[in-house]
Parts: structure tokens; C-alpha cells; sequence
């Protein structure tokens, strides 16, 4: 099955790439994160996850930096802490640009790495990619990115592979991010 991973970060997915591309799965990495803030940090994460996608030999897609969209989708709950509502619109915006550009280009289902880090709620981001593939018509895959040892693996590869490792999401809040 060709199916389309969105990753937010190399960190978060170098070991699921690793162990994809080492059972050689059928899939394409994509990146849309227009949550990162600022334009540079962005650009960072952007090229580093390019970066490992070449090293395994997969598929890397850049879609549209749309900050200003994002930002409009979450006005007003900035302040709220993680794992919040603000996550669960990031997520939808995120997810549903993932679906329908594995329907637009035909991928089978969608997958991500959104809840790969211990700061994210993985049941969270599930629930929101469930809701996301039953409007495209497409399955989610449940990735686990942090039992059976991915995380050791996660933090084996970091080290290894010299991946810039940020320390936050991405959505920064307005003010601190301009």
C-alpha cells in the first residue's frame, strides 16, 4: 500500500523513516507545517528533514508555508497550554492538507508523526486524523513511534545522525515569534 507519512520534524521521525524504508514500505515523506515560527526556524527543520529522507532514500514533498492561515485558525487560543485545543486545529489543518494531497496524487492512505513526541498527545492526534480521513475517504495508519524501541532508536539516531533537535513544537506565540 503507497501511502504518504507527514512528519513535523526530523527528529520526531527519523526512526519510523529508518524502520519504514528497512522494511521496505511503499511510502513518501510529506512536510506541511505552517505552525513552525519563525521563517527560519522553518526553513531549518524543513531542510534537515529533507536531509533524511535522502540519507534512506525516500520521497520528500514540501507543500506551501501558510503561516498566516494557521494563525487565523488559532486566534484565540494562543495562550492555551499544550495538548489543547490549539493542537487539535493544528493538527486538523495539518492532516487535512495531507489527505488531500495523498487523494490528489494517489496514495492509498495518510500516516503521521504528530504524536511521536512525549509532549504531544498521541490518542489527541489520532482521534483528529480519524475525523481527517473520514472526510477524504482515505484510512489513517496509526503510527507508533515510541514503544517497542523506537524511542531509544529516536534518540540513537539524533546522536548519530547530528539531526538539529529543536526545543519546541513550533508554535510558538505571536509576539515571541516575530
Amino acid at each position: 500500500m503507497r501511502f504518504l507519512l507527514l512528519s513535523c520534524c526530523a527528529p520526531c521521525s527519523c526512526a519510523v523513516i529508518k524502520k519504514l524504508s528497512e522494511e521496505g514500505a511503499d511510502f513518501e515523506v510529506l512536510f506541511y507545517n505552517p505552525n513552525i515560527r519563525p521563517l527560519a526556524e522553518y526553513r531549518k527543520r524543513c531542510d534537515e528533514n529533507e536531509r533524511l529522507c535522502q540519507r534512506y532514500g525516500v520521497k520528500f514533498i514540501e507543500l506551501e508555508y501558510d503561516n498566516d492561515k494557521w494563525c487565523e485558525l488559532t486566534k484565540g487560543l494562543e495562550d492555551l497550554p499544550e495538548r489543547a485545543e490549539r493542537c487539535s486545529v493544528c493538527f486538523g489543518m495539518r492532516l487535512g492538507r495531507a489527505f488531500r494531497y495523498a487523494k490528489e496524487n494517489g496514495f492509498e492512505a495518510v500516516a503521521s508523526v504528530l504524536g511521536v513526541s512525549r509532549y504531544k498527545d498521541l490518542a489527541q492526534v489520532n482521534l483528529v486524523a480519524h475525523e481527517e480521513a473520514t472526510k477524504a475517504g482515505l484510512p489513517y495508519l496509526e503510527i507508533e513511534g515510541r514503544k517497542g524501541g523506537m524511542q531509544e532508536l529516536r534518540q540513537q539516531l539524533i546522536k548519530d545522525l547530528e539531526l538539529y533537535n529543536q526545543n519546541y513544537c513550533g508554535c510558538k506565540p505571536r509576539k515571541e515569534a516575530e
